[in-house]
């Protein structure tokens, strides 16, 4: 029997009945196919242009996200340059493998994703610490690290304090410090909210030339690089203060990450 030519085929299927069901499978098999084909074939010439809009929309929210934080859109400013975030794995001081900023808060619902702190660890009164943490980097011009921007958080007096500690490129001078959240005694501990105060932080030194993080909130007036003026009547949350950055600075908080950007792995 000869082989059936297709464009009889074709012919002899459009011959059929609009109630045809072997008609209208062919029929909407080949519609489908034809739009599967189309779709692949835009997804593949548009992936670029939605690759740098989902690049331009992320460099927007962090923009946003920075400029409501206190003090710190002036410093960004102060600095140009282009900011970006990436997930650490704070064990290790890497980029974290298969955590994203995208997926970040469903990784820390897991709580095997959460490390015990030991009273001689816990500094920051957390209880525990998580395993990864996002943070922030801005680069000058010729991509060099200008800035690192990094989340930190501990017990204070009443309550949780949350910050932002932006560190300079040699990993161990502040740049500035922003209080995100708190819930310290009005005039007393919440002024650590104060321009004034926090101005305070700039240019300090965190740790000495062997590297023991030695930065802390005086008692009274600063009296060396390492600290700022403490609060007057309002001695706990000074305290506070320096264990949570002494604790994000040392080894069970950032400390691997400083370490890594100052070998140069960033």
């Amino acid at each position: 029997m000869a082989e059936m030519n297709p464009i009889t085929a074709w012919r002899r299927l459009l011959a059929l009945p609009n109630e045809s069901r072997t008609k209208t499978l062919v029929i909407a098999f080949l519609v489908s196919a034809v739009c599967a084909l189309f779709v692949s074939g835009a997804t593949v010439i548009l992936r670029p242009i939605q690759t740098a809009n989902r690049a331009a929309e992320q460099q927007a929210r962090l923009e946003t996200l920075i400029a409501g934080i206190p003090g710190m859109s002036d410093l960004l400013a102060q600095q140009g340059g282009q900011l970006s975030t990436v997930v650490i794995d704070l064990d290790s001081g890497t980029v974290a493998g298969d955590v994203t900023p995208a997926t970040l808060s469903a990784a820390l619902q897991d709580s095997s994703n959460w490390t015990g702190l030991a009273a001689a660890q816990d500094l920051a009164g957390l209880g525990q610490r998580p395993d990864y943490a996002q943070v922030y980097f801005l680069r000058d011009s010729d991509g060099a690290l200008s800035l690192a921007l990094l989340p930190i958080s501990g017990s204070g007096y009443n309550g949780p304090i949350d910050a932002i500690l932006a560190l300079r490129a040699d990993m161990n001078t502040i740049a500035g410090l922003a209080i995100t959240g708190q819930s310290e005694t009005p005039g007393l501990g919440g002024r650590i909210e104060e321009p004034a105060w926090l101005g305070q932080f700039r240019g300090k030194s965190i740790a000495d030339a062997s590297g023991e993080v030695r930065f802390a909130v005086a008692k009274g007036v600063a009296g060396s690089e390492f600290e700022v003026d403490g609060i007057t009547g309002a001695t706990r949350t000074s305290n506070a203060m320096t264990r949570i950055i002494r604790f994000w600075l040392g080894p069970d908080g950032y400390g691997p990450l400083l370490d890594a950007i100052k070998r140069g792995e960033f």
